[in-house]
Order: structure tokens, then sequence, then C-alpha cells
């Protein structure tokens, strides 16, 4: 296909995890694993790793991704929206090989138990839905939120926070799902109209939850080797 980019974010200020972007998991550096599953996809014309970090671009172009210019620092602050500098890079990539992409794919590398099929298969539904946006979750399973409880002030007993739909049975409960920054995908013109790919009329994607995981903790990161380590076992 052409005129398809995927941009994946890698700031190199990870607070919680330290260097999370190129720690080693299961065997490679944790961006290993996003950069391989979009090339391996075969659908981007280009793939580009939008970073801070000269160690984490010269890391990227190793691996066979493109990292030809550093994200501008406003777009690389806790506060700067990532769909924001997703589609600055966008801009940026457009004007450094003369040409424009009609789609950008958003993977982010803290994602790294998605594979090249689930890009390829969520790109398949984005087409085929002709919608605009499209963001990738996964359903919640033994994890209810329906009955969720907020801590008690003041050692006071917790309070739900659906309190109707916490004494209903889990099988008279609407299914619920989680976003996951695994594949995100919109057409270029809509995004510099929106700004976001949480539109009014986006649409989901759903994965396997082990094809899901983001790493934000040291929890998701054991979670995630798990399911890499186990993977490779079975091939």
């Amino acid at each position: 296909m052409k005129n398809i980019l995927a941009v994946i974010p890698a700031r190199a200020g990870s607070k919680r995890i330290p260097k999370k972007n190129i720690i080693p998991l299961a065997g490679k550096p944790m961006i290993a694993w996003t950069i391989e599953a979009a090339l391996a996809s075969g659908i981007f014309e280009d793939v580009l790793v939008s970073t801070d970090s000269e160690e984490i671009a010269a890391l990227s172009r190793q691996l066979g991704a493109q990292a030809p210019f550093l994200r501008d620092p406003e777009d690389a602050t806790d506060s700067a929206p990532i769909a924001i500098a997703t589609f600055n890079a966008m801009l940026r990539m457009q004007e450094y090989k003369k040409k424009n992409y009609n789609i950008v794919v958003q993977l982010m590398p803290n994602c790294p138990t998605r594979t090249d099929n689930d890009i390829t298969m969520a790109l398949d539904n984005f087409n085929k839905t002709g919608t605009e946006f499209q963001v990738s979750v996964f359903k919640f399973g033994w994890m209810n939120p329906w009955w969720a409880l907020m801590a008690g002030k003041d050692n006071g007993p917790p309070r739900p926070l659906f309190p109707r739909q916490i004494k209903m049975r889990s099988q008279d409960l609407e299914e619920l799902y989680c976003p996951s920054g695994a594949v995100w995908i919109a057409k270029t013109g809509a995004l510099e109209r929106e700004k976001t790919f949480y539109s009014r009329n986006y649409k989901i994607f759903t994965l396997k939850w082990e094809n899901a995981v983001d790493i934000d903790t040291a929890d998701d990161f054991a979670l995630a080797e798990l399911i890499l380590s186990v993977r490779a076992k079975n091939k």
C-alpha cells in the first residue's frame, strides 16, 4: 500500500521505568518489538521513529526504521499530547521526503506484544469501515470495572464507582473495553482537523488482551516479558 506512514513515538523521558523504550525485553530492546512488527507488516511506505534522543534514533536506524531528525522539544514534554507529536512528526517527514501521506498509524513502543498481523488486520478494518479514526482496545475479562471501589476517606468504607452495577450479576452487565496504544490509525487530514484520535465518530478495533499490553509499570513489564517468552517457546 502507498502513502501510509507508521509513527513510533519514543520519548526519552520515562519516569517510572527509566529508558523504558530501549531497555532489554525478552532478549531485545523494547522498541525493537514494535519496529520489527511494523516492518514485517509490509503495509508502510515509511516507518518513522519520533524521538528526542539520539541514542534511541541511532538504535532505531540499526533496527531498520527511519529517524532522520529529532523531535521538537515542545513535543517531548510530559504534557505534550501524543497525537499532536505524531502529527507534527508526520509533517516533518512529509517535508523531508517531499511527499504526502494519506494515513498515519501510531504504534506505541510500550505495546511490544502487538504483532504484525494485528497491524495488518487493524488497517484492513479501518479501510472497510471507512472511518477517519480507529483506536485499538481489548475487552475487559476477569477484572470487572463495573465493580470498581474507591477508597473511603479517613478510613471510611469504600464507595462503589458504579452503585447500580455493583449489585448486578456479571453476565447481566454490558461488555467494557480498555484502550491500548498498540495500533491507532487516522486519515491525516482528519487528524490535522481534530488534533486527537478521539474524534466524535472514532471506531474501535479489538485485540486479544495478551497482544494489547501497555507497559507503564514494572508489573506490566513482567507480564509482557512472560507473554513474549512463552510466544517464542511456542514457535
